[in-house]
């Protein structure tokens, strides 16, 4: 019997491992929201809790002092697997959020912006290790390195202010996709980096590009043609976990396949969830991941808190300082030039340009393995890393700086109120757009005495829809939450007047999901989009451009000379025929 215990101790989980797991869930559930008691941001807070508890603080100081073992995590490396996950979570669910008509419209952003400020980046860096006397390959990692901004703290931060899906959001998120699809080629330098001189890197990075190709159509094949088979088979056996087993096997899949192609694992999450968002169980995979999205990522911040080596920035403090700031400074004016070019105004791309300045969690990726391959010299990477990690640490500061100063420029969503108590309306009229068309209904509805709550993603409209005395806020109607706390569970009726077809789409699928017996009318450009608003489950759909050419024909039939009942007549027999065939 003893053996027996002996043998499932030796193979139970490791005490060390669940000491670990108790201090951070310790920080996840009581210093992080103690931290925010005190206005610091949530990302700010798990870095500290991770600087703190980890190896190089309380860590360190437990050789002396062995109680302080029970308040620090004594294997970071154990907590990196599960970091990294969270991770793939968030940028799987940015996909989500997206669309490929979406992410084909940020192409400009996407290699001009992201191009211009990774490439300039990686040399201004590079010539500064050539004038501290560097050596030339050292000099181009370090800047390839450095250019890099953390997708995962800048998205995180962006998704915290409700502002990933705004202008900035989108423009700083094309960056960001660029900056990962570079790093299969850094990784590829670094390697030759530390070969010898005849290789033949033209044949690898052909190799190279032509497996990451086929990675990709590979999960674009799967996400197309069984994706949605597949989640319709899970939920129709019965059951959320059925669905949260997909929803794994999709990130986990996806982000694998990439990487076999050694491309990055973010890459393919997003490319998932990109192929998810065209799904019809988009609204539950975000409902079902965003807890475990927030506890992994907070794990992500704290070993990246934990990587900064306080002995190593004590020692070299001035340079380190020196080096970070200089660091920012580059980098901010570089992709304020990039954004101002290719992306948008003044206080769009300062804001952007203030949220990439900092480096990002692949510098890391890249040092390491320089670092490990020779191609760089441990103190180089030390230093690098140090720099890199403090950077990251303001990053989130730095955010909240770029957006103040931006409000300076154009104070436009910040100059709305607050959401107000809207518990006392009940029977009122949801308006989702206040563009031309939802202005005219909103008037119309108004001089009727009805309650309207409008929503709409442009501050300016808000404000023009408050003018006219409308209960009206800035957001996103296809977002469950925002459309709960818009009361849609008493609404009389929701009308969808938004341009974009698949916006409107998952507004009208998102509101049937919350209120089912909800009266919706949408606007529809043709009859095509008249079909799929109307099997999203919208009752009523008005295709606008059957009803311009209607209001044509019917203004040509009164010049011809007939008569107003007559014109109505066939207007009307028209109509029928026309929204049959649709």
């Amino acid at each position: 019997m003893e053996q027996v215990i002996d043998h499932a101790a030796a193979h139970g989980p490791s005490p060390t491992l669940i000491k670990d797991l108790l201090v951070f869930l310790i920080a996840a559930g009581i210093l992080v929201p103690a931290m925010r008691f005190i206005r610091i941001p949530t990302v700010i807070g798990f870095m500290l809790a991770g600087l703190a508890l980890g190896p190089f603080a309380l860590g360190r100081l437990a050789e002396d002092a062995p109680v302080l073992e029970f308040f620090s995590i004594s294997s970071p490396e154990a907590a990196l697997p599960f970091a990294e996950l969270g991770v793939l979570f968030l940028l799987f669910l940015l996909g989500v959020e997206f669309s490929f008509e979406k992410l084909w419209a940020l192409r400009k952003v996407v290699v001009g912006t992201g191009g211009l400020q990774a490439i300039v980046s990686a040399v201004a860096i590079a010539c500064a290790g050539l004038a501290f006397g560097l050596d030339l390959p050292v000099a181009m990692i370090l800047g390839l390195a450095l250019a890099l901004s953390s997708t995962a703290i800048v998205m995180q931060v962006l998704i915290e202010q409700k502002r990933a899906a705004q202008p900035v959001g989108r423009a700083t998120l094309g960056v960001l996709l660029f900056q990962d699809i570079l790093v299969a080629p850094i990784l590829i330098f670094v390697g030759f980096a530390s070969m010898k001189a005849d290789a033949n890197m033209g044949g690898v990075l052909i190799d190279a590009l032509v497996r990451g190709l086929i990675a990709i159509a590979v999960i674009w094949a799967i996400g197309r043609y069984l994706l949605g088979r597949i989640f319709r088979l899970a939920a129709s056996a019965g059951g959320r976990d059925f669905l949260m087993a997909l929803i794994l096997l999709t990130v986990v899949g996806a982000a694998a396949i990439t990487y076999s192609a050694g491309l990055s694992l973010a890459l393919g999450a997003f490319l998932a969830g990109l192929l998810v968002g065209e799904t019809e169980f988009k609204h539950q995979t975000e409902v079902d991941l965003e807890p475990f999205k927030g506890l992994l990522l907070g794990l992500f911040f704290m070993t990246v808190g934990m990587s900064l080596d306080l002995p190593v920035i004590a020692g070299k403090i001035g340079w380190i300082l020196l080096a970070l700031v200089a660091l920012i400074a580059v980098k901010f004016m570089i992709a304020y030039v990039a954004c101002r070019l290719f992306a948008g105004n003044h206080a769009l791309s300062l804001e952007a340009a203030l949220l990439l300045a900092s480096a990002g969690e692949f510098a890391f990726v890249v040092l390491t393995t320089a670092g490990a391959s020779g191609a760089v010299p441990d103190d180089a990477v030390t230093f690098a890393s140090a720099v890199a990690g403090l950077s990251m640490l303001l990053a989130p500061l730095l955010g909240l700086f770029g957006r103040k100063l931006a409000r300076g420029r154009k104070a436009a969503e910040d100059n709305l109120p607050p959401m107000m108590d809207l518990t006392h309306l009940t029977d009122h009229v949801i308006l989702a757009g206040y563009g031309r068309v939802g202005q005219s209904v909103a008037r119309l509805l108004v001089d009727e005495e009805a309650a309207i709550v409008a929503i709409d993603r442009e501050p300016d409209k808000i404000r023009m829809a408050r003018k006219a005395g409308v209960h009206a806020y800035v957001g996103d109607a296809a977002r469950a939450e925002f459309l709960i706390a818009t009361g849609i569970h008493r609404a009389a009726m929701l009308i969808v007047t938004v341009d974009d077809p698949d916006r409107a789409e998952s507004m009208v699928r998102c509101a049937l999901e919350l209120a089912p017996g909800l009266t919706i009318l949408a606007r529809a450009h043709d009859g095509d989009h008249m079909v799929k608003l109307s099997a999203a489950g919208a009752g009523h759909v008005v295709p606008e451009a059957i009803e311009s050419g209607l209001q044509m024909v019917g203004i040509a039939l009164e010049i011809f000379g007939y008569d107003t009942e007559t014109v109505r007549s066939r207007i009307a027999q028209a109509r029928d025929e026309e929204y049959r065939r649709a």
